[in-house]
């Protein structure tokens, strides 16, 4: 198969690269990478030389014999190359920016700071126990999730940009995924809850929920 996705169940990038690869429906063999099996399949000398960063997720896609590494970059790569059947990115140039703007408010201010390598140093370098990598997951998807519920109110209809899907839902639905399980109440969000439910009812982002990936562990 031309198209391999190596990733982790229940990491937020990933997520976001499989909901793409369901809504364009693209077919793909996945190579699961475990993030704590033993010190983290990714620092394995196999896994650095396609990704010297050591991350998930990585796309290999053989017919063009390009790795990419960027969860963002893949998704607009995919987008770019497979716009049909579901564009993600609008033509017009502002309504594009509009659409980078959110996603990147989450992919690149919210889900970083909630990053397993850092949860891993609070721990190992400031001995922080469980509840309190919660905590700090909590505190700062509240602040991120704030100022996203304010903008969705000039935006938002079933999803962040109106009716469409787009890059931006891609990046809500892992990131409220994510603070939920660290016990965030997003009731107190009711954009950004309503557009997580009308996402779910999606086929491509119910299959791709870490819990019916073929690595999850029950």
């Amino acid at each position: 198969m031309a198209l391999k996705l190596y990733g982790y169940w229940r990491s937020s990038a990933t997520y976001r690269v499989r909901i793409a690869l369901n809504l364009k429906q693209l077919d793909y063999d996945y190579i699961p990478v475990h993030l704590v099996k033993e010190g983290g399949e990714q620092h394995s000398e196999s896994y650095r030389h396609l990704n010297p960063a050591q991350l998930v997720p990585t796309l290999v896609d053989d017919d063009e014999d390009i790795i990419l590494h960027q969860s963002m970059s893949i998704v607009e790569y995919l987008d770019e190359k497979y716009p049909q059947p579901h564009q993600l990115l609008p033509v017009h140039p502002v309504k594009r920016a509009r659409v980078r703007a959110l996603a990147q408010d989450l992919a690149c201010d919210i889900q970083p700071l909630n990053n397993l390598r850092v949860l891993q140093t609070l721990t190992h370098r400031f001995g922080a126990d469980e509840n309190e990598q919660a905590q700090w997951v909590r505190d700062w998807s509240q602040r991120g999730f704030t100022a996203i519920e304010q903008r969705l109110h000039t935006q938002a209809g079933q999803f962040c940009f109106n009716f469409e899907v787009s890059l931006a839902d891609i990046c809500l639905v892992p990131q409220v995924y994510n603070a939920r399980r660290f016990g965030l109440d997003i009731d107190s969000f009711p954009l950004i809850s309503k557009i997580y439910s009308n996402c779910n009812a999606l086929e491509a982002f119910a299959n791709a929920k870490p819990e019916n990936q073929p690595d999850a562990v029950q």
